[in-house]
């Protein structure tokens, strides 16, 4: 039988998958590739799984959300992520939502 603490942990692990989208794309005013992603993301004490993060970024860019370019100047080739326009637009409608749910939330929890 489950307790609480594993109940928990699977709902905050729900709460996490519903927002890497906007993690990521928060992140990516400026070029970056995967691993830099990784720990920037990781230094904002929101970490996420290379297996989750590279898939996402793969489907973003592929519904137009990032524009990306290989960079094979360095020793090592790297693919390079950056908001697309309807990336920015996208962006800037989750913020806006994420902070209209975040006040709905808020104030249930505070009755």
């Amino acid at each position: 039988m489950l307790d609480a603490l594993e109940v928990s942990n699977g709902i905050v692990a729900e709460f996490r998958r519903g927002t890497f989208v906007l993690a990521v794309l928060s992140r990516l005013e400026s070029p970056q590739y995967g691993y830099s992603l990784l720990q920037i993301l990781e230094d904002k004490e929101f970490p996420i799984d290379a297996n989750t993060l590279y898939p996402l970024l793969r489907r973003l860019d592929k519904q137009g959300l990032l524009t990306s370019e290989w960079n094979t100047d360095e020793a090592r080739p790297r693919k390079y992520y950056v908001l697309s326009p309807l990336g920015r637009e996208v962006y800037e409608n989750l913020k806006k939502e994420w902070a209209a749910l975040a006040a709905q939330i808020q104030k249930i929890l505070e009755v």
